[in-house]
């Protein structure tokens, strides 16, 4: 296995003080219609392909944003930047073509360093909580008025694309790990969520990944925020231990940021958040203790980039979340169905927790889980075996590659065997097709049930797929 300095070395910046025509390689991404969005907003000429159409294309091109269908090498012509992401093989024709031309191509890390570079960049880094808290961040800034720029993974709710330009000198940016990005961006603040085991086809140990958060918080030029809470975290707060750049927010004694009280209501989750001499109440939308964490945390980098205390928890308030975060669906035979991201154990089993202090939930609860990417599951099946406790019954469909390659014999069924072993008596359903997925949900739920469908894969439809009568 290549080490990360080999894989992800540092490119040159893009100099993007004045406007460039740049060219995005799989335009339709999450991550990269974000970053289109916010170039096309901050005044540069965006163009981009995709394989195929989508509402997030069609939201591009009101905005502005030309995309073509399919990728054809005379699309890069003329440009001063081509992009594209971990997701785009180097083999692609646009990229090939730019590369043959002389003109720049940059990896999605490459594009972000540069926007980080021009600006006060917080980055929101860490395992679980990326997507919630940046965007977070972005919201209680912005209800502030300080107006920052921002980019997210994920729509937030009732805003479309993760991306809004802003007016300050303040960018706010989810920082991902996984590829090496957080490796290359110039932060002058920093969020660490939390720090737990994943991408072990990039990092390969543990270590390796404590590593990376350790060295992206000691270069962090002003504020950092980190989770006392977090075993992960530790070897972060040793290694900046005595910083005054510091500030801690937890549960534990001696947290900058602590959190106590915390409750569970018809709306959401509400706790009290003690800062110095400091309590305040807070109330949100939101559900489980991760996202307490989550809120505590954005609570914590916007004090101390000047947002008052009470206006940050007043944001809080009516900040409606993220998509495909604890997302609530509809309902089905009398069930409510919600959509969650979750594909990492602590994820699943915080995404449970909240499910199961829901208003809604009078009988069943009822956990469907779409595994992510065959290498993921191959190293980590049995870490699955413990996360499902809190469901009443468990249904495991087939692995969903993300553009990964197959490997033989790695299928969900190695979750099912995790965790039959683990607990013999629960309830585990193996369904491997979506219409098996489909069928096993409704053979069990009735009036009273919650069903969290989980995943980063096309998981995200089942809730359509079970009220449309897929079979």
């Amino acid at each position: 296995m290549q080490s990360r300095d080999s894989r992800r070395q540092t490119e040159p910046l893009i100099d993007l003080s004045s406007p460039r025509h740049c060219h995005v390689v799989g335009i339709g991404g999450p991550g990269m219609s974000a970053i289109a969005l916010l170039l096309h907003q901050s005044g540069h000429t965006v163009s981009g392909s995709d394989l195929y159409e989508s509402d997030v294309i069609e939201q591009l091109r009101r905005e502005g944003v030309s995309v073509s269908i399919g990728h054809d090498a005379s699309l890069v012509l003329g440009k001063d930047v081509v992009l594209y992401s971990t997701a785009i093989p180097l083999s692609n024709v646009e990229l090939v073509e730019a590369q043959r031309c002389g003109i720049p191509v940059r990896h999605r890390s490459g594009i972000l360093a540069s926007l980080c570079a021009v600006r006060h960049a917080i980055g929101v880094a860490g395992t679980h909580g990326k997507t919630t808290t940046t965007a977070l961040i972005a919201h209680i800034m912005g209800i502030a008025g300080q107006s920052p720029s921002s980019l997210i993974g994920a729509e937030v709710v009732g805003a479309g694309i993760g991306a809004q330009y802003g007016t300050s000198e303040y960018f706010v940016v989810e920082a991902d790990e996984s590829d090496g990005t957080l490796d290359v961006l110039p932060l002058s603040s920093i969020v660490l969520t939390n720090v737990d085991i994943d991408h072990l086809d990039y990092f390969a140990t543990f270590e390796a990944i404590q590593e990376c958060f350790v060295e992206a918080a000691s270069v962090a030029t002003h504020h950092v925020v980190l989770n006392s809470d977090d075993p992960g975290s530790s070897p972060v707060i040793t290694a900046l231990q005595g910083n005054s750049r510091v500030v801690t927010f937890g549960t534990r004694a001696g947290s900058t940021f602590r959190i106590e009280n915390e409750r569970s209501s018809d709306l959401g989750v509400a706790f009290e958040l003690v800062h110095g001499s400091d309590r305040a109440l807070v109330a949100s939308q939101l559900r489980g203790h991760h996202n307490v964490l989550n809120i505590a945390a954005a609570i914590a980098l916007s004090i101390s980039v000047g947002v008052s205390l009470g206006t940050a928890v007043g944001a809080v308030a009516t900040f409606p979340g993220v998509m495909r975060r604890f997302t609530e669906r509809g309902t089905y035979d009398g069930a409510l169905l919600i959509d969650d991201y979750a594909h990492l154990p602590a994820e699943i089993e915080a995404t449970l927790l909240g499910a199961r202090s829901h208003p809604a939930l009078r009988g069943k609860l009822i956990a469907v889980f779409q595994p992510n990417r065959y290498h993921r599951i191959a190293r980590m099946a049995d870490t699955y075996r413990d996360c499902f406790a809190t469901a009443d019954i468990v249904v495991i469909t087939d692995v969903y590659a993300s553009g990964t390659p197959k490997i033989e014999g790695v299928t969900g069924e190695l979750l099912v065997q995790a965790i039959t072993q683990a607990h013999p008596r629960a309830t585990i359903v193996w369904a491997p097709s979506r219409a098996d997925t489909v069928s096993a949900v409704k053979s069990v739920i009735s009036t009273g049930d919650v069903c969290v469908s989980m995943g980063c894969g096309d998981i995200e439809t089942f809730p359509d797929d079970l009220t449309g009568g897929v079979l």
